[in-house]
């Protein structure tokens, strides 16, 4: 089997899975994403490590958990030994760059102690984390947070040059609607997210990172890439440029799912998630109606984006040599489960679209098939280095390699759970429950049938998805349902123990040392010399 030359990773942010036409939204049309699916594999049940953006993108570069690396939150650093996708496969010759979001941060302490700065090439790569640099964008402008980082922005830099001016477009113009007397309306109040942005189409965010991830595949010329095209939209600020901002009425919205049910006598956490402030927000009749347009018309947009971005991969050739995927970092509740943002264990929040074309003969079989099997995003590092043939990392890595499904060979083994976790220390639920930061951590088993969501110092959450599929009632403290928890309980502690913390030896190596003991010269517990026994 050739190796892969080239991978287009493309993650768009705060995606949920049934908002694209091939998962079966019945309005909001996306004929590219979809085209992309025709060509290749449709996963219908993968899921994200952490429903929150910096620690499932840690787990996607990774491909190690969240307990496991240690990334828990947006602004809690990845650990400097933590191996990411550019440490595999550079190795084998591949660049590995970002075009948009990483949203991780450094390990200065980390660095430091090694003497390491990012004025160097190895602490560049460090800080990155392990992607070479390129278009590094996380999309969190406001001007109080642009001030902090020294003002620097390519991309204002860029729109400046093209007559906005501001100190800050990001915030002003992308970001921001205009009033009937010309007044600046900030998209970052949902109130205003019917508005048009008042940045061009073609010089909004998703525009120009798609036109930035063809100038470096340009560049690249005949080497070997991974281009992470990490769009920073549908994320909020919920604001599209026109003419996305008004091409979706009510008439197009999914119903809302949630329940009266839900509110009595509820699990204590997620009562102290559904009363801050964002998820009293989107209950309150009419938030969604307004948000709901702009959030669908930026998802058009980088259906319309990537079909152009296609179409030119096609002309040139590249589709021939390069995997595709497409995915998201999480969902968004959108006013389910009386919910704002993401965060907790419903499907809409912890489940991602996937959807990966493998260019190679060995993958006709399987075009435009859909998979019902349970992934993980940690599964995406160890197919890309299946993919490219660079070396294994078993001992690391804690996903599996997607090849064999993508090729019709679906292993008997398959894993017949998924999981994801939560450190809520830094929201305001944890306040009002009045727990340690150390002690505000969640975690999700999801089977065919049950999920169970394990609070730590408060009950579980047990839903029953074959009678229960909306995930209203709460079974967490049903007596009649205590053996079934216990026993995705102890499936949820058999997944926390089989993490891999042996990360700096192999099994290969392992065993080499043992069978090596006797010729080593060092005795331990023998008789005699002429005693051979072990």
């Amino acid at each position: 089997m050739p190796d892969i030359k080239n991978i287009l990773f493309i993650m768009a942010d705060q995606l949920r899975w049934d908002y694209l036409s091939c998962y079966g939204h019945p309005h909001l049309k996306t004929p590219n994403i979809d085209r992309l699916a025709e060509r290749g594999v449709l996963f219908d049940r993968a899921y994200v490590q952490s429903p929150v953006c910096g620690p499932s993108r840690a787990s996607y570069y990774t491909g190690r958990t969240v307990f496991s690396h240690g990334a828990t939150w947006n602004h809690v650093p990845l650990p400097i030994g933590e191996l990411t996708i550019g440490d595999y496969l550079r190795p084998r010759g591949v660049t590995t760059a970002v075009v948009g979001k990483t949203h991780m941060i450094a390990d200065k302490d980390g660095m430091a102690r090694l003497g390491l700065n990012e004025g160097t090439d190895i602490g560049c790569l460090v800080s990155q984390p392990g992607f070479d640099p390129y278009e590094r964008d996380d999309g969190l402008h406001p001007d109080r947070g642009l001030a902090r980082r020294g003002g620097k922005l390519r991309y204002n830099d860029w729109l400046r040059e093209l007559g906005y001016d501001s100190k800050n477009p990001w915030n002003d113009f992308a970001n921001a609607g205009e009033g009937p007397g010309g007044e600046i309306l900030s998209g970052w109040y949902l109130k205003n997210s019917h508005l048009p942005a008042r940045v061009k189409e073609e010089h909004s965010e998703t525009a120009y990172m798609t036109m930035r991830a063809q100038e470096f595949i340009t560049e690249m010329g005949d080497a070997p890439w991974l281009c992470h095209l990490s769009f920073i939209k549908p994320h909020w600020p919920y604001i599209a440029p026109a003419p996305y901002h008004s091409m979706y009425g009510p008439e197009t919205f999914l119903s809302v799912v949630r329940n009266e049910c839900e509110k009595l006598d509820p699990n204590p956490v997620f009562d102290a998630f559904m009363k801050m402030e964002v998820s009293e927000t989107f209950s309150r009749q009419g938030v969604r109606e307004v948000v709901l347009p702009a959030y669908m018309g930026l998802i058009r947009q980088i259906d319309d984006h990537l079909g152009r971005l296609f179409d030119w991969l096609e002309k040139t050739g590249r589709m021939n040599d390069t995997m595709i995927v497409f995915t998201s970092d999480h969902g968004d509740y959108l006013g389910d489960h009386w919910m704002g943002e993401k965060e907790l264990f419903h499907e809409v929040s912890v489940r991602a679209p996937l959807i990966i074309c493998d260019p190679r003969s060995e993958a006709d079989a399987t075009r435009g098939a859909t998979c019902s099997e349970f992934v993980e995003a940690i599964d995406l590092v160890p197919t890309f280095i299946e993919a490219t043939g660079a070396k294994p990392s078993p001992h690391r890595l804690e996903g599996c390699s997607l090849i064999p499904i993508l090729h019709g060979n679906t292993p008997q083994d398959w894993r017949d759970c998924v999981f994801s976790e939560i450190d809520y220390a830094f929201y305001a639920a944890r306040e009002t429950l009045d727990v340690g930061p150390s002690d505000a951590r969640g975690y999700m088993i999801r089977t065919e049938r049950w999920k169970y969501v394990h609070f730590k110092g408060y009950p579980p959450q047990l839903f029953d998805l074959e009678t229960d599929p909306d995930e209203f009632v709460d079974l967490g403290r049903n007596s009649n349902y205590e053996n079934i928890r216990r026993e995705l309980h102890r499936k949820l502690t058999d997944r926390l123990i089989d993490r891999k913390n042996r990360v700096t030896m192999s099994d290969e190596e392992v065993l080499a040392m043992r069978a090596g003991e006797s010729s080593s010269g060092i005795v331990i517990g023998r008789w005699e010399e002429t005693n051979t026994t072990v």
